[in-house]
Formats: C-alpha cells, structure tokens, sequence
C-alpha cells in the first residue's frame, strides 16, 4: 500500500488536507473515510492503524481533516462546516479520477462518526456503512442527555466499537440503543478501553495491539 496526501476541496473557498491509502491488490472496489475526533486530527494513531490495516487488506482509506484543524484551532467548527468537511470528503473519493470505488463506507472517531451518521439519518450523506470508533452516547456524567434520535433514521449497518470505561458512552445504555435500531448492527467490546481505547496501566496489553484488534474487527466485518 502508499500514502498519497491529498487537497480536498469543502466549498468554494476551504480546502482541507487529507491522506489517501492506496492498496496495492485486493478488492479495491470498497473505500473507507475515517473522520478524527474533536480533540485531534488525521494523524491519530488509530486512525492512522486503521488507515494502513484497510489499505493492506485491500481497501481505500482516506482520513481528511475538518476544517478548524487545518487552521491550527482547538474548537470544532459549527455544525455547518463539519457537515462540509465530511460531504466534500465523500465526492472526492466518490469522484477521484483514478481510484473510485463502487461502495463507500464512513467511519470516525467519537465526533468524526457521530457527524457522518447525522448526515446519514438526513439522507444528505450517501455512505453504505458506518463505523463508530467509540460512539459519543452522552457527555460525561449525564447519561440522561443521550445523542441518539438520528440513529434510529439510518438504514445502513453499523459496527460500534465501545470501551468498558468510556465516559462518554455507558456500555449498558448504548446495549439500549442498539437493541431499537432498525437497521443490521454489530458491537466490538473492547474490555478496559476508554473513549480512546487506552487501557490501564495494569493491563498486560500493548496499545498497538488494541489498534491491530480493531483493524482485524473492521476488515472481518467488511468482508461479511
């Protein structure tokens, strides 16, 4: 596989960067976009992991960078503009003149995610799958504000990945959720994990390990 760094056009006037991991064999007729989450950029190392195992595996993978980040800022954009970010992502792989997939799938980190299923709930972003890389269910300590109305909208299947010491998604509520969608779902648990996946101290794990656990979760599912 290679890394190809791209310039993906949001609007008329923004443009964000983004990485296109091109496989070398394999199916090559599925792409996946991995969207960051509020406190980092594309260069996360689970995005990054994710990124180089679906590439290996035969599949795009193109991180891109929302817009607030490429200017060097810490708060997300509004709404409106993450929505751009995302949607501008899509037609870039939907529309690349070499490499373009027949199934496009999103996936994301915490707000990444979150972001691409409201758009998908709205019908405004045309993703044939979606993948949560820790769902932010609520914010910590207020398991009564759920973010969860616009997944009961989406028809497409969705893979959640969720830690057990996550603070922003209590695993019993999320099981909740779940249980009411309408449409196809599958839950990864990962034991230990908080809303990054990184496990305590004590535990005899390596975080790449989490990270290879993850990719082989998501190629297994895809390949399903």
């Amino acid at each position: 596989m290679k890394d190809e760094f791209v310039v993906i056009s949001i609007s008329e006037s923004e443009k964000v960067s983004g990485i296109l991991s091109i496989p070398d064999a394999g199916p090559k007729d599925i792409g996946v976009i991995l969207a960051h989450g509020a406190g980092n950029d594309m260069n996360h190392p689970l995005l990054a992991s994710l990124a180089e195992g679906l590439a290996n595996a035969g599949y795009f993978a193109l991180r891109f960078n929302f817009h607030y980040r490429e200017m060097g800022k810490e708060s997300p954009d509004n709404q409106d503009l993450l929505y751009l970010a995302w949607q501008g992502a899509y037609r870039f792989l939907a529309e690349h003149p070499q490499h373009r997939p027949k199934h496009i799938l999103g996936a994301g980190k915490s707000m990444g995610a979150r972001i691409a299923s409201q758009l998908a709930a709205e019908g405004m972003l045309a993703v044939e799958g979606l993948i949560f890389l820790g769902y932010p269910l609520h914010p910590p300590g207020k398991k009564d504000r759920l973010k969860d109305s616009h997944l009961y909208k989406i028809a497409t299947p969705m893979l959640f990945f969720a830690g057990t010491r996550d603070q922003f998604c209590d695993l019993q509520l999320l099981r909740q959720v779940l249980s009411k969608l309408t449409a196809p779902w599958d839950l990864e648990v990962i034991e230990g994990g908080d809303h990054s996946f990184h496990l305590p101290g004590s535990y005899p794990i390596h975080p790449t390990e989490i990270y290879e656990l993850i990719v082989c979760k998501t190629v297994e599912w895809l390949s399903g």
